[in-house]
């Protein structure tokens, strides 16, 4: 039907029979143009056009005359005598569109992408013309050539000749998956309309041949020069040099000012030296052990996970280049690069990405085995993190990791499916061919930088060592290594391309080689010119950050004139505005908290504290699942209207000049999003960047992102970031995966004042924790546990004084009036067992035990600790109380935090669970009695020896 439909379009559309087909579709046209083919749209658009002196729904009469002239004045005759063809002859044209619309479709599959050739061309059999019943005495047959970009009528034979010319030589595209019309014809015109080749100067050649022996170059000589050393080189995918040289250049020329690269470190050494610019030196001087290690960096990384920027020349101004820094952890990258993009296109008002790209480049294996590349894609066009798209490159070297075979990897046809899920268009392109390499990033920059959609380059190639330069990659894949080993070099193919078509001579492709070899001896930039002395408008100056003290004083008060604006402002929604009844309830509550009628609860004294930091010029960005709302329904920071679905969000109204505030109720990832939010973060110091999990626990999602960026970005790096993380967290009888937030493993992570884990316990304590976050000049990621009932517990509030005087409190002494005289023994603790703590003593009536709250476990507060336990020189028993099993929660990781009690000859104790394999318990009764339990022993003192047999004497 559908091929009958493409011939009734394209051969005798402007005949009268057709009328009645034509009225249809422009009554459709005139309620929506987007749903017709755009290829009638056209036809209509012209029709409009022509009839400049009628109404736009002109009558269905002109419609057909327009036609009819259409017909005599712009159709060749060739095209009307189609109007009487035969039934057979009819048949004949829709199998030609029926074959071309088969190699548009998958004449990927039978394109030569491999340069080893090792696998045998697929047969695919809607690619062969018999199998739409044309034969040998149709070759000669002219026939109209339907939608491609082509003459209008052509032989079979040169029909088929062109289809494989463009679909089936070294390039495959893939891009029939896409639904939207509009950037399928824009693919099929750009390819099509080429014959899928680059037009290439001499010029041009020469330098694509120059980009190609740079990149060999370069391994060569460190090959030579420091053989067995690591540096996964790009041998064998040489044309990624080339290949990234031309992204910058085209989207220089676009009005790209920016451009953030992320890649793991297979090609990285190549592409700081050969694109960033990174001296020659410099790089010798890391393989040689002679760079010393930076201040502000306390244990480095190695060279190929290092990052880079500089500012490169491009033919419509410089471009700030920037390749991320990044782990051994593959894709984990691509998420943080998206985040570091967003922040500065935020920064320059770039809202649909037209001038800040980014440049994610992929192993083949990777991309298809790793999940965040998945989230990744799927974060593309979600509001909160879209970039205006992003280019993919994969270096296909076919292999994989280590030992790996294709059929292991993946279930799928390409390593790039998973990009099909955002309808992405897929270039597979053979590696040895560079002009094939030029042409499809010419087309991935402009479709990119059109549709501001993901696009992917699939560069095949192969890899001419193993996994690192140390392996032996011939012990797995003996066949292929056979043929690596004979199969001469891209840039030693192209060179002789060139030296065939005259462009250079042999002795210049041999110039060319020892002119690379010499300025790399002469440790000379091998790169196009950078840029020094830039005054770079966006550049973010990090000095005001830079060496600052955990103690660095910052006033997070604010006037009780400024409190009770913030807090009427947060009030506030336009008139008419529906509020769901629970929430205009709430609504009511905080009213009577901003009079002071009403102490002031958590959800609202965290929104007093982004309002505050708004109004004086701080922006601030919150993501995560449910976090609008709040996942236990306690923030509302966005109102909903019950009659109409329209959303306010009272932050956004705070004052006149006030900074953005977003909140972004995120996709449901963990590790990609974190990731993004670190990106973002570590790229924009001056804005509040925050992730909320939905229960803590959650984050045991994104745990590479703690572990390799979070907490040791700053050691291995230098990168200051000060993102902040809200993990619920606390034992409400929940289960296992509700509970804990997993507190022992970012203390674990704690050394070198690398971040900041807390613990508050009141609304005014999260207002100047989140306060201090910004106000003090210490970018430091922030990791607290927050509450879940604490949200609502009648004894977790604050008045408003609290915010206006004082401070946040890393600790805080005993708040009940007891006399210290009386005090036995003092329990230590952190969260929400205080508060249960204290209404089981209170209840009790006890008067000899003194509760210490730590609100700030990391940096630990020693000096404030040791004066507030001063104030109890006669108590010699401290406990530790926590409602965590014994080898979770704080307590490993706290108890050596209070050597100086032990010197005073005061003893020590351990209160809680014991030690268990999961977080928590799932049956409720048990959870009941478990907590019963430790909070009788805390408060009589009763301890349980089986627990603390090392106790210290």
């Amino acid at each position: 039907m559908s091929a009958l439909l493409e011939l009734l379009r394209n051969t005798s559309a402007l005949s009268g029979g057709n009328a009645a087909f034509i009225e249809d579709l422009y009554e459709s046209y005139l309620q929506d143009p987007s749903s017709v083919d755009s290829a009638w749209r056209e036809r209509f658009d012209d029709i409009i056009k022509d009839s400049a002196n009628e109404a736009p729904d002109i009558a269905h009469g002109p419609v057909r005359s327009n036609f009819a002239r259409l017909a005599r004045e712009k159709r060749p005759a060739s095209r009307q005598s189609t109007e009487r063809m035969s039934p057979g002859a009819a048949e004949k044209q829709a199998a030609v569109l029926r074959l071309v619309n088969a190699w548009r479709v998958r004449g990927h599959q039978y394109a030569t992408l491999d340069p080893l050739r090792l696998r045998d061309i697929e047969d695919v059999p809607d690619l062969d013309p018999a199998f739409h019943r044309l034969g040998e005495a149709d070759m000669d047959t002219v026939f109209n050539t339907g939608s491609l970009f082509a003459p209008d009528r052509m032989p079979l034979r040169e029909i088929i000749n062109f289809i494989k010319e463009v679909y089936g030589n070294n390039i495959g595209s893939e891009y029939m998956h896409i639904t939207d019309t509009r950037q399928k014809r824009w693919i099929q015109k750009r390819v099509e309309g080429s014959r899928a080749k680059a037009d290439l100067s001499a010029d041009d050649k020469r330098w694509l041949l120059t980009l190609l022996t740079a990149a060999e170059g370069l391994e060569k000589y460190l090959h030579t020069r420091y053989v067995g050393q690591k540096r996964f080189s790009l041998e064998g995918g040489e044309s990624l040099i080339p290949l990234l040289d031309e992204l910058i250049q085209r989207g220089g020329k676009d009005g790209i000012r920016e451009v953030a690269i992320g890649m793991a470190h297979r090609g990285r050494l190549n592409v700081l030296t050969n694109i960033l610019g990174k001296a020659p030196a410099e790089l010798f001087d890391e393989f040689e052990g002679r760079k010393s290690p930076e201040p502000y960096k306390s244990s480095g990384d190695v060279k190929y996970h290092m990052g880079f920027s500089t500012d490169i020349e491009t033919p419509s101004g410089f471009t700030h280049v920037v390749l991320g820094f990044n782990p051994s952890h593959l894709e984990i990258i691509s998420p943080v690069i998206e985040g570091s993009v967003r922040a500065r296109q935020q920064r320059r008002g770039d809202r649909e990405g037209n001038e800040v790209l980014p440049i994610l480049i992929h192993g083949d294996s990777a991309f298809a085995g790793q999940g965040v590349v998945m989230e990744t894609f799927q974060m593309s066009q979600a509001r909160g993190y879209t970039t205006g798209g992003s280019i993919h490159i994969v270096i296909n070297n076919q292999v994989g990791f280590t030992t790996s075979n294709p059929l292991d990897t993946r279930s799928t046809l390409y390593c790039t499916d998973v990009a099909k899920m955002v309808q992405a268009p897929i270039f597979h392109v053979n590696g040895d061919d560079p002009e094939a390499v030029i042409f499809v990033t010419r087309l991935a920059m402009d479709y990119r930088q059109r549709f501001h959609k993901d696009v992917i380059i699939d560069l095949v190639c192969y890899r001419r060592h193993g996994h690192n330069e140390a392996d032996e990659p011939a012990m797995t894949q003996p066949m292929m290594y056979q043929k690596i080993r004979r199969l001469p070099t891209t840039r030693s193919n192209y060179s002789d391309q060139l030296i065939a078509e005259g462009v250079i001579t042999p002795d210049q492709s041999r110039d060319m080689v020892e002119d690379y070899r010499s300025s790399l001896e002469q440790n000379s930039t091998v790169a196009r010119p950078t840029l020094t002395d830039l005054n770079y408008p966006y550049h973010v100056n990090w000095a005001p950050y830079q060496h600052i003290d955990w103690e660095h004083p910052a006033d997070t008060t604010i006037s009780p004139e400024k409190l009770s604006m913030l807090a009427n402002r947060l009030l506030e929604a336009p008139e008419g505005f529906d509020l769901h009844p629970r929430v205009k309830k709430l609504i009511e509550g905080r009213r009577k908290m901003a009079t002071g009628d009403q102490l002031v609860d958590w959800g609202f004294g965290e929104c007093l504290a982004y309002a505050a930091l708004v109004d004086e010029g701080i922006p601030v960005r919150l993501s995560g699942q449910d976090c609008g709302r709040g996942t236990f329904s306690h923030r509302h920071a966005v109102l909903h209207n019950q009659l109409t679905g329209e959303s306010y969000t009272p932050l956004q109204h705070i004052s006149e000049n006030q900074a953005n505030f977003l909140v972004i109720d995120s996709l449901l990832s963990e590790e990609a999003v974190l990731g993004f939010e670190y990106g973002y973060a570590t790229t924009e110091p001056r804005a509040l960047t925050i992730w909320e999990a939905q229960f803590g626990d959650f984050a045991n999602g994104a745990q590479v992102v703690i572990d390799q960026f979070i907490s040791s970005g700053g050691a291995k790096w230098g990168l200051y970031c000060g993102l902040v993380m809200l993990l619920p967290h606390g034992y409400e009888g929940q289960g296992a995966e509700h509970s804990s937030a997993r507190l022992e493993r970012y203390l674990q992570l704690c050394a070198e004042h690398n971040m900041q884990v807390c613990v508050p316990t009141t609304p005014a304590q999260v207002f100047h924790m989140l306060r201090r976050q910004m106000l003090r000049p210490m970018r430091k990621p922030l990791i607290v546990m927050s509450p879940k009932s604490l949200l609502r517990h009648r004894l977790a509030t604050s008045s408003l004084e609290e915010f206006t005087q004082g401070g946040f409190q890393p600790v805080i002494g005993e708040t009940d009036d007891l006399d210290p005289a009386e005090i036995e023994h003092i329990v230590v603790c952190s969260g929400k067992v205080y508060y249960e703590l204290l209404e089981a003593r209170r209840a009790r009536g006890l008067r000899s035990v003194a509760i210490i709250r730590i609100e700030q476990l990391y940096p630990f507060p020693h000096e404030i600790f040791d004066s507030i336990i001063d104030q109890y020189p006669q108590v010699e028993r401290i406990i530790w109380c926590q409602e965590e099993p014994q080898n979770q929660g704080a307590w490993d990781q706290i108890k050596h935090r209070f050597h100086t009690l032990l010197d005073k000859g005061k003893h020590l104790y351990y209160v809680g669970r014991p030690a268990a394999a999961a977080p928590a318990v799932g049956y409720y009764p048990i959870h009941v009695q478990q907590q019963e339990t430790l909070i009788d022993e805390a408060l009589t003192g009763q301890i349980n020896p089986s627990m603390n047999r090392r106790t210290p004497a």
